[in-house]
């Protein structure tokens, strides 16, 4: 009881000292928990419905709550390219309400698209990792890695054509040896998809060992978005 009550007075503080901001547009947060501020909740691209949804090979869906665009694109950056690994709170929050949304339901687990060792080392963390185990705490299921990227290769964002990212994405992956994945619903999470090869290629691993996959990023790139005041 007594470290639980110090837990939530160190929280106090250091929102006392360091408040939290809207990840989108850097304004203070009136309410700490919320994953965003209230101009951006109304003005955001939101995708609803069928617009959330894209068709990548090899899953059942892949859903997406946001267009990648505008503010949704500076703050993903700024999340991977500029370490700011709290984003992967409200980003996470904000992916697992999508899922909710979508009612995609009797999901047995959340697992993620790697980062390579070499890319791991640069970056310091694994931007999509910490976006699945935020979604799996968020949707209360267990979160496995289950792949590893056994090849480095160039940055998909680099690259315009469909066909060179699936070219890229091609035997990249590889599935982690004793992974058991036989009937099981998996959530497969990534922060962007634009062309959908590299959820695909890893899709494909997770499917072909017996999975079902569905996909979940934080933004989709292509989509118009609408500004839907959620």
């Amino acid at each position: 009881m007594e470290n639980s009550f110090l837990e939530k007075l160190k929280i106090q503080l250091l929102d006392l000292l360091f408040p939290p901001k809207c990840p989108f547009c850097g304004k203070i947060l009136r309410q700490p928990d919320a994953p965003s501020c209230g101009v951006c909740q109304v003005e955001l691209p939101w995708l609803v419905g069928t617009s959330a949804e894209k068709n990548v090979e090899f899953t059942k869906k892949c859903l997406s709550p946001l267009a990648y665009r505008e503010r949704v694109r500076k703050a993903i950056h700024r999340y991977k390219f500029s370490r700011v690994r709290a984003y992967a709170v409200p980003f996470g929050t904000v992916m697992a309400q999508c899922v909710q949304d979508q009612k995609l339901t009797q999901l047995d687990a959340v697992t993620w698209a790697p980062l390579s060792r070499k890319r791991l080392r640069s970056r310091g963390f694994d931007q999509a990792e910490l976006l699945a185990r935020e979604v799996g705490k968020r949707l209360d299921l267990p979160v496995l890695s289950t792949l590893e990227k056994s090849r480095h290769t160039a940055p998909q964002s680099g690259m315009g054509q469909d066909a060179a990212r699936r070219a890229n994405a091609l035997g990249a992956y590889s599935l982690k040896e004793e992974t058991s994945l036989m009937g099981k619903r998996l959530l497969l999470v990534d922060d962007v998809v634009t062309s959908g090869s590299t959820l695909g290629e890893c899709a494909r691993l997770l499917s072909q060992n017996g999975a079902e996959v569905f996909g979940l990023t934080l933004a989709q790139a292509g989509a118009d978005g609408e500004h839907t005041g959620r």
